[in-house]
């Protein structure tokens, strides 16, 4: 497998479309999937959505026939949100779910996220045996009599924008009060129609840039500060009281103030967190990338925190092990269980939305609520060697901070008394990624740079 060109994780198997990921693939993804699904005797349709990317249309066919050549009955629910797959998913009683989308990637990428009966990832082990059967090409195909059928249901967007604005935590009146502007950054992407139509629902008044769902990417998708210019100059022409953006699958939000500053995307799962636990009793889960602000709000609500690996099917996990209602990534990932077991930039909205109106304060006025730390994230392309030099860095970490503490469930992440720094391989592109994270700006700096500089 040439990395640079295809990954395969239980986030997905992500490529550059032609040469990475192909139609031909796609489909004997589909067979495989079907096959290990049929036998163990799954009951239900499974349902398959997209995103918006010209290439999606093809792959969902491509998948949705190699499915239907084993005898699997397809859904088809069009290009909605990641979350609302997972809804429908639920709501249809199907036995899976598949999502054609490369959510942040670039618009070269696509890719198959897997889903199961209970509309969450597909587990390790399972992912193993999907891999197993895509390999040794064991594919059970049916006769003429005996192939799936393919049916259309394009109400479940809807569907999940209603389910969304019953949610506990969910403020509406206090949102229409408000009188809020907001512009929305959708990058033409899944939640061009139904994120700005649930925020009028919350009475919100809404400007539209970037929300024609035709999947050519105004720019780099990714909902950080760096491609959120076009946002923040919106915020401050139109005089919006905010401005929301969310990746192309809209599983991800991120958050732009009055002024037109990012206020990061870290912070979305934090005040989503926040108006959760003023409603709900429940411990909090979040994965080891995510800021200590959050797991703050936590304390400070007098809930408990864990942390999981990287990746949203590890953050489900522990959620459930630990009896936690909320949880999520500091990617702007919010997952609220009262609604699914997903991200969902619809709910992270409508909880963001919800504490703002009930602070009575500027979006500014709430981000500075928030306990304040220094973050600095970056990536780079894997260098050789990367497992030895990062062995060589910890070491040389050690000498340098005696109190350091070490884990290594993701990569490794070292936790001290000022904050904490984590250098992993990425799930979904061929990179590493590093994050710094400390109560002091120029420490931060510092501890990035002696990173960087270890991996140059």
């Amino acid at each position: 497998m040439n990395t640079k060109y295809l990954m395969k994780s239980t986030s997905g198997i992500r490529g550059i479309v032609g040469p990475g990921l192909t139609a031909t693939m796609v489909t004997e993804y589909g067979a495989a999937f079907g096959t290990i699904l049929k036998r163990k005797k799954k009951s239900g349709p499974l349902v398959i959505g997209r995103d918006s990317r010209p290439s999606g249309e093809m792959f969902s066919h491509a998948f949705s026939a190699g499915a239907q050549s084993v005898g699997l009955d397809i859904v088809d629910v069009g290009v909605v949100p990641t979350p609302t797959v997972e809804m429908a998913v639920i709501g249809l009683k199907a036995c899976a779910g598949v999502c054609v989308t490369a959510s942040h990637n670039p618009a070269p990428w696509n890719a198959l996220k897997f889903f199961d009966e209970y509309g969450e990832f597909i587990n390790a082990r399972v992912f193993k045996v999907l891999e197993e059967c895509f390999l040794s090409k064991s594919f059970k195909f049916q006769r003429n009599d005996q192939l799936g059928s393919l049916t259309t249901d394009n109400s479940w967007a809807e569907k999940h924008l209603k389910a969304t604005l019953k949610l506990k935590g969910i403020a509406a009146q206090s949102i229409k009060r408000k009188k809020i502007t907001v512009v929305v950054d959708a990058v033409n992407g899944a939640g061009s129609i139904v994120l700005p139509d649930f925020l009028e629902r919350l009475g919100v008044s809404v400007i539209r840039i970037n929300c024609k769902p035709d999947g050519l990417f105004p720019h780099t998708p990714e909902p950080t500060p760096d491609n959120l210019i076009q946002l923040s100059k919106a915020v401050k022409k139109h005089k919006a009281h905010l401005g929301l953006a969310c990746d192309p699958d809209a599983d991800r939000l991120a958050v732009v103030d009055e002024t037109g500053a990012p206020i990061g995307e870290e912070l979305t799962l934090s005040l989503a967190v926040k108006r959760v636990l003023d409603v709900v009793e429940s411990p909090i889960v979040v994965n080891m990338s995510t800021s200590r602000a959050t797991t703050d709000m936590a304390v400070n609500a007098g809930s408990r925190f864990y942390l999981s690996k990287v990746g949203e099917a590890n953050v489900v996990a522990e959620m459930k092990k630990r009896g936690a209602i909320i949880g999520g990534e500091g990617n702007g990932g919010v997952i609220y269980g009262a609604l699914h077991y997903g991200r969902d930039s619809l709910v992270a909205a409508g909880l963001v939305l919800s504490e703002l109106a009930k602070s009575n304060m500027r979006m500014s006025e709430l981000a500075g609520t928030v306990p304040k730390y220094y973050t600095i994230k970056g990536k780079a392309p894997l260098p050789k060697g990367f497992e030895n030099r990062l062995e060589a860095f910890a070491k040389s970490l050690k000498k340098r901070l005696p109190n350091l503490k070490t884990d290594t469930r993701d990569g490794i992440r070292f936790d001290f008394a000022e904050g904490w720094l984590q250098i992993r391989k990425s799930n979904t592109e061929p990179i590493y990624r590093m994050i710094v994270e400390t109560d002091n700006e120029k420490l931060t700096a510092d501890y990035y740079r002696l990173c960087r500089g270890h991996f140059k």
